[in-house]
């Protein structure tokens, strides 16, 4: 019996039955901000190489199986994904092409159902290769470039840290762990490589990877940001003001945000009505504020709301109000959280990626953008930072 007809009489059905399947599915929460069509992807594509591999007429097809195999890992690095994610999305689609060609499967001779259940086996074992063949080697190159970044940006921190010597110790202890983590994996993947080439594409290979690009991409932060308040206290920090809209901006943060919030079933709430259609100001400065705050809420709030707002103060000022339903600070502290490296203490939420900069950057930015900030908070109830601007700044 000929498999390769009912395969590719069910395909549409294999496909809508897996998109749905990994929808669903609690271990691949990587799909859950993703359109149908980002999920399915190059799966049509490589059902039809299946078929063609299983019929006993057409040519073999296994080239296409492995060049659309090649784009879903880049796709896959592109969209998140972890290595298990993606292994999981391809247990599921073995799972679901078996079930549905069940039916099929009684009908047909032993050898013909073992020949069939073989070159499935086959098939899906090669795309998840060469899937994490492109997948290791998109995350190797983006690791490249978190290091040609960092050195980069090594001769202009090296020489304007010498302005900040207060905080140079500081400076040094955030940096030691992720760049230990660094190194350490860095080493174990090289010793692996030479040992043993075949671990390259194993999962706990690709995991090693995405752990070295995560602190990367931490201690990258930690360095521009030390570099944004060295820049600052050096006088260097200029602005280049010009006529900005605040709801384009705030919703450009918001878009880039929200999964972070949607991870931590947090409610985001946007109202930005009587906000003003556009102010002279510095819009990268802006756009950076808001993140600051935003962000900051995000990391700090374990349950509920966070309500962004925006409002016209009479003719010459505006107003940006951050409010969550988090930790809170105590009152004996909050005067220190716009300082430079200082995070409050608080047993209930640990935020290990903190680096205690973030609401500095925005206090200084606010100042040479010539507004001010205000913070209101309660323990246990949450914390409201306002930010008042002028619609347009002086020069």
């Amino acid at each position: 019996m000929d498999f390769s007809q009912a395969l590719a009489a069910k395909r549409d059905i294999i496909v809508q039955t897996w998109i749905e399947t990994v929808r669903q599915d609690l271990q691949i929460p990587a799909v859950d901000e993703l359109p149908r069509s980002a999920i399915r992807d190059h799966l049509p594509d490589v059902l039809v190489g299946m078929v063609s591999i299983l019929s006993q007429t057409q040519n073999n097809d296994i080239q296409s199986i492995v060049e659309r195999s090649l784009e879903h890992g880049v796709l896959r690095a592109a969209q998140g994904f972890a290595p298990n994610e993606i292994a999981r999305e391809y247990h599921l689609l073995r799972r679901v092409i078996f079930a549905t060609l069940e039916t099929d499967f009684l009908k047909g001779t032993v050898s013909d159902v073992i020949r069939a259940y073989s070159l499935i086996d086959t098939m899906i074992d090669e795309a998840i290769t060469q899937c994490f063949n492109s997948y290791v080697e998109e995350r190797l190159c983006e690791l490249h470039q978190l290091q040609s970044q960092a050195e980069l940006t090594n001769q202009e921190l090296t020489r304007l840290v010498k302005a900040n010597q207060d905080n140079l110790s500081q400076l040094a202890h955030e940096l030691k762990n992720p760049l230990n983590s660094i190194i350490g994996y860095s080493e174990l993947m090289l010793r692996a490589s030479r040992k043993v080439p075949e671990t390259r594409d194993t999962t706990s290979h690709v995991e090693h990877i995405e752990t070295v690009v995560r602190n990367g991409r931490q201690l990258l932060r930690l360095i521009n940001d030390a570099l944004e308040i060295s820049r600052y206290e050096a006088g260097k920090m200029d602005l280049h003001p010009e006529p900005t809209e605040v709801r384009s901006v705030i919703k450009d943060v918001v878009e880039m945000l929200k999964p972070l919030a949607d991870t931590k079933a947090l409610e985001l709430v946007v109202d930005c009505d009587r906000a003003p259609a556009a102010v002279y100001t510095d819009s990268l400065r802006l756009q950076q504020i808001v993140t600051n705050l935003l962000s900051n809420a995000i990391r700090y709030t374990k349950s509920g709301t966070i309500w962004l707002s925006c409002e016209t103060l009479g003719d010459r000022q505006w107003l940006l109000a951050v409010k969550d339903t988090g930790i809170g600070i105590d009152p004996e502290e909050q005067s220190l959280v716009f300082d430079p490296f200082y995070r409050a203490e608080n047993n209930e939420v640990h935020v290990p990626d903190s680096t205690g900069l973030g609401l500095a950057i925005v206090s200084q930015l606010v100042n040479l953008m010539q507004g001010k900030i205000e913070l209101k908070s309660q323990l246990g109830v949450g914390s409201t930072f306002t930010v008042i601007l002028p619609l347009k700044i002086q020069a």
